[in-house]
């Protein structure tokens, strides 16, 4: 079974070979003594702001797994109905427990802000240095599209409680695109200026997804038999199968629909990348990772089976002309346009946090490779900022990309949807490059930290999280429905093959400049405050 080593303090070791920036003892490549690094081996520069609960904020509002399960059901219902929703909800949930628990003990391991690009350089030994570079750039690739996926929903979200307000309101894309910019540089703003605030900004984040989740569910429940409005019936919800996707295997369609599950629980390694801004992340970033876990899966079960009663004419939110399905969803629960516009603010205000914290989460992984040489104008961006105490650059940076991205859903939304629908395949490939390595190597290459999966556990749940990965990122490549044209086609397959060739074409240009992350014996004189 998992257990909790009290005793582990010493996260980090591999061969000394496995890779060329690998420094044998607390001293630089200079010779020069290294005093207070952090377990990358970089001096830290960045405060530990964060606590265990702020943190904690962060991942349930970052993750806002109910939020995502409203925002995508009109898609869902297509892979099995109402029941498809819930069943692949749930499937989908428990191949992410595995691999969250998977990632909690590479960050308790090593509690690097680096996180999955840290600690595939050490899992996987000599081939350390290329398999770091591919699930740094995956993963870091990954949050800055799943920051644009975010904005993206949030505006949405304003356009559709102002179109829910006014009968008649014809929504543009212009519409949401001028939202759009808006969201990224209000999230640009508060990153820069208000680092000190942030631990708080993610507590109050916390508290609303908590205090919503609750309401709105509340609401569903209970207004429909306010007004007299009838329930979904519980074939409809449990056992009304549909397939309405053209494909002729149940079987497969339920796998394909795993996706919105997956996209609504796939953020296991979010809290991870704040290794570098909460004290003793060794035991505070596996914590972290089961509470946003845990309540994610039993927030959002509950949420579904709210809404999913609550849907009185499932054809009108099909047909919904609204941006976001949650908001004819709301008006037949509650009964009102007005109470749809409350719980749609409910929704709103945490989503709008989580779009700060996905800032803060794409921004330190840029910026980890920043220092490690692994982008371009490299000693630019990993700086870290003297006055505000922050990768300055590099969050402009990040919001920067996403608002280019957001030029991109003005001309083609099916464009724009290939690129966030990326997130996914692109997150999955950066943990399998960690935890596969981890697997294949005997589990020998780190020294375990606080939690750490003992015996033939670790390896049966390594193994499932490493075969889940690899035969869903070819499923999530095919087509949502039969027949194809342009643009109903998934484009993720082209997406993340076109980002890898970016990859590979760079790593041939810079690998011989190529730091990668540093090893350290890790020496209690040596750490700095807090380190582990």
């Amino acid at each position: 079974m998992a257990t909790v080593d009290e005793k582990a303090t010493q996260p980090t070791t591999t061969d000394e070979k496995s890779s060329s920036s690998a420094l044998s003892s607390h001293e630089d490549a200079a010779g020069s003594i290294i005093v207070g690094v952090n377990v990358s081996g970089h001096k830290q520069e960045l405060q530990r702001n964060f606590g265990l609960w702020s943190l904690c904020g962060l991942g349930i509002t970052s993750g806002n797994v109910w939020i995502a399960l409203g925002g995508s059901i009109t898609v869902a219902i297509y892979n099995g109905g109402q029941p498809g929703i819930i069943y692949e909800f749930i499937a989908a949930s428990v191949f992410y427990w595995l691999i969250s628990a998977s990632i909690a003990e590479l960050a308790s391991a090593i509690p690097s802000a680096g996180g999955v690009y840290h600690w595939a350089t050490i899992t996987a030994g000599p081939y350390g240095r290329s398999c770091g570079w591919f699930a740094g750039w995956w993963n870091c690739l990954a949050w800055l599209l799943g920051f644009a996926s975010i904005v993206q929903i949030v505006a949405a979200q304003l356009v559709s409680m102002y179109a829910v307000m006014h009968g008649g309101f014809e929504t543009q894309q212009w519409h949401v695109f001028v939202t759009y910019i808006i969201i990224t540089w209000i999230t640009c703003f508060i990153n820069l200026y208000m680092n000190r605030a942030l631990p708080s900004i993610e507590m109050i984040g916390g508290f609303f997804v908590i205090a919503g989740v609750f309401i709105s569910i509340l609401v569903c429940a209970v207004m429909p038999h306010v007004n007299n409005r009838p329930y979904a019936s519980n074939f409809s919800v449990w056992r009304d199968w549909q397939n309405q996707t053209g494909y002729t295997s149940s079987g497969f369609v339920f796998l394909l629909g795993m996706l919105n599950g997956a996209y609504s629980v796939g953020t296991p390694d979010l809290t991870s990348h704040l290794a570098e801004e909460i004290p003793h992340p060794s035991r505070n970033i596996p914590k972290a990772i089961l509470f946003q876990m845990a309540f994610g899966f039993f927030s959002g079960f509950f949420y579904l089976l709210a809404i999913l009663y609550g849907i009185s004419d499932l054809e009108s939110v099909l047909g919904s002309t609204y941006l976001f399905p949650l908001a004819e969803i709301y008006r037949q629960a509650a009964g009102s346009n007005s109470g749809s516009v409350g719980l749609l603010f409910l929704a709103f205000v945490p989503t709008f946090i989580s779009c700060v914290g996905c800032c803060v989460t794409a921004s330190r992984i840029f910026w980890t490779l920043a220092r490690d040489r692994a982008t371009p104008f490299s000693h630019f961006f990993s700086h870290v900022d003297n006055g505000q105490h922050n990768p300055f650059r590099a969050i402009v940076f990040c919001s920067v990309f996403v608002t280019v991205l957001g030029c991109i859903y003005v001309g083609s939304t099916t464009a724009f949807a290939a690129f966030v629908g990326s997130f996914i395949i692109l997150s999955t490939l950066s943990y399998v490059t960690a935890i596969l390595p981890h697997l294949l190597s005997g589990r020998k290459n780190i020294t375990p930290g606080w939690f750490w999966m003992k015996g033939v556990t670790g390896y049966i749940v390594n193994g499932i999280s490493c075969a889940y990965i690899i035969v869903f990122i070819v499923i999530f490549c095919f087509p949502f429905a039969l027949p194809v044209d342009a643009p109903s086609m998934n484009y993720a397959s082209l997406i993340t093959g076109g980002l890898s060739l970016f990859v590979l074409i760079f790593w041939f240009v810079r690998q011989g400049t190529y730091v990668g992350p540093r090893q350290v014996v890790l020496d209690a004189h040596v750490l700095a405050k807090d380190a582990l």
